[in-house]
C-alpha cells in the first residue's frame, strides 16, 4: 500500500469544504501533519522551508529551497525553486495566485495548540496576497487521524488485553493484603507492566496506580523511590495504556478504580455514581446525535458531561478535558473532546477513536475517573473498545 497522498481524495475533500487549496508548510520538522500526510523520508537533513500546495483543482505546486530542490520529488506536481529571500515570496504569491481561501495548520487564536503548527509570521506574509486562511482541523483528520481496519481490530484486541490486566492488578492487591504483605502503587505498576511485555504491548510511559489523595492528582506518577503503600480502606485509581509492537499500531487507554475492601464508603459510592452518570451521558449524546444524522463536535461532548458533574455540585472539581484523540500516540491529533482547557470545534469524523474520561478530584481525600474509549465507525455507529468497561466500583477482598 503507498503512503504517498491521495491528491484526487484530498481534492475532493476541498470541494466538500469549499476551500481553494490546502497550503502545506514546514520548517525544521515544525509541522508533523505535514510530515506525516506528505510522507517525507525520515532521518533526512532538512533546513530549509518548503511548501506544497495542493489546489481544489489541478495540479500540485511545490516551493523548495536550491539546496534542497530534490526532497519533495516524491509527490505529484510543478517545481518552482528559491534561493533568496525575494524569491521565496514571489513562489509564494505565484503558487497561491487566484487562492482566496486557503487551509493550513492554523487555529485562530490558538484555541487549538495541537493544531497550531504554522507560525504567525508566514500566516501574516500569505496574507498580504490577499489570501484568507482557515483552519485545516476538520480536513487534516481524514488524512492524519482515522483508522483503517487493522489498527481497529488491533486496537480491540489491546483493549482487551488490557482489560484482562486490571483483573490481575486488582487481584494481586487483593492477595498481598490478604496474605500480610506489603504493596505500593509501584508494585501495582510493575505488575500492569509486566503483563504488558508478556502479552508484546507497548506504551510511552508507564501505567499509573494512585491510593487515596494521590489519585486526586490526575497526573500523579509513582515510582520506585516514591510510591504510596496500598492498605485495607483505601481508594485506588489506575489509569493504563498501550499498543501493539508493530508498525502502525494505535492505542487502548482505560481507567478504573477500586476500593481496598467490601463495604465502600457512601461519599466515595456518591461521586462513582456521578462520574458514571456523567461518562454514560456522553455515550448516550453520541449515539443520539449520529444517528439523526447532526454533526458533532469535540466541544459539544464535552459540555455534556461537564453539565452533568456540575448539576450535582462537583463542577469546580473537575479539572480537565473529558477526553482525548486516539491513534498511533496515546494522545492523537483528532478531535478532543475539550471544551474546558481548549475550545475544540473540530468535528468528530468517522474511523476516529477518542477517550471519554470524566473525573472528580477531591484534595486529600480521592480521586475518581472513568475512562473508556469511543470508536465512530464508517457509517457513524458508536463502537466501546473493548469487551467490557466499568459499572461498578471493584470491591476488592483482603
Amino acid at each position: 500500500m503507498s503512503l504517498l497522498p491521495n491528491i484526487a481524495v484530498i481534492q475532493q475533500k476541498l470541494r466538500e469544504y469549499k476551500f481553494d487549496g490546502w497550503l502545506f508548510y514546514n520548517f525544521r520538522g515544525c509541522n508533523q501533519f505535514a510530515t506525516k500526510i506528505l510522507a517525507m523520508p525520515s532521518g533526512k537533513l532538512s533546513s530549509r522551508r518548503y511548501f506544497y500546495f495542493i489546489p481544489a483543482s489541478g495540479v500540485p505546486q511545490k516551493l523548495v529551497h536550491n539546496i534542497e530542490q530534490f526532497d519533495l520529488d516524491h509527490l505529484s506536481g510543478e517545481k518552482t525553486i528559491y534561493s533568496q529571500w525575494t524569491t521565496l515570496h514571489a513562489g509564494l504569491k505565484k503558487i497561491l495566485s487566484g487562492s482566496k481561501t486557503i487551509c493550513m495548520e492554523y487555529s485562530p487564536n490558538n484555541d487549538i495548540p495541537y493544531l497550531s503548527k504554522v507560525d504567525a509570521g508566514t500566516v501574516e506574509f500569505i496574507r498580504t496576497f490577499g489570501t484568507q486562511i482557515v483552519s485545516s482541523g476538520d480536513i487534516v483528520q481524514y488524512f492524519e487521524a482515522r483508522w483503517d481496519d487493522e489498527q481497529y481490530h488491533d486496537a480491540q484486541d489491546s483493549a482487551n488485553i488490557l482489560l484482562g490486566t486490571i483483573d490481575i492488578a486488582f487481584n494481586f492487591i487483593g492477595e498481598s493484603l490478604r496474605n500480610g504483605n506489603r504493596v505500593t502503587e509501584y508494585n501495582v505498576q510493575q505488575v500492569i507492566m509486566n503483563e504488558f511485555k508478556r502479552n508484546n504491548l507497548i506504551t510511552y510511559a508507564p501505567a499509573n496506580c494512585s491510593v487515596n489523595g494521590n489519585g486526586a492528582n490526575p497526573h500523579y506518577d509513582p515510582n520506585e523511590s516514591d510510591s504510596t503503600e496500598i492498605r485495607k480502606g483505601d481508594y485506588i485509581l489506575i489509569d493504563w495504556w498501550a499498543k501493539k509492537n508493530k508498525p502502525g499500531a494505535v492505542y487502548a487507554d482505560f481507567t478504573w478504580v477500586g476500593y481496598a475492601g467490601t463495604d465502600i464508603p457512601k461519599k466515595y459510592q456518591e461521586v462513582f455514581d456521578i462520574v458514571k452518570g456523567s461518562r454514560d451521558a456522553a455515550v448516550e449524546y453520541l449515539k443520539k446525535e449520529f444517528s439523526a444524522g447532526r454533526k458533532v463536535r469535540g466541544c459539544d461532548v464535552d459540555n455534556v458531561t461537564r453539565k452533568f458533574i456540575e448539576d450535582r455540585g462537583f463542577g469546580k472539581y473537575f479539572i480537565h478535558r473529558t477526553g482525548h484523540n486516539i491513534g498511533e500516540e496515546v494522545h492523537g491529533n483528532g478531535a478532543h473532546i475539550d471544551n474546558f482547557e481548549t475550545m475544540d470545534v473540530r468535528e468528530i469524523i468517522p474511523e476516529t477513536c477518542f477517550s471519554i474520561e470524566p473525573g472528580i478530584y477531591l484534595p486529600g481525600e480521592f480521586g475518581i475517573r472513568l475512562e473508556i474509549d469511543v470508536y465512530i465507525t464508517k457509517n457513524k455507529e458508536v463502537i466501546l473498545l473493548g469487551d467490557k468497561y466499568q459499572k461498578e466500583i471493584v470491591k476488592i477482598n483482603c
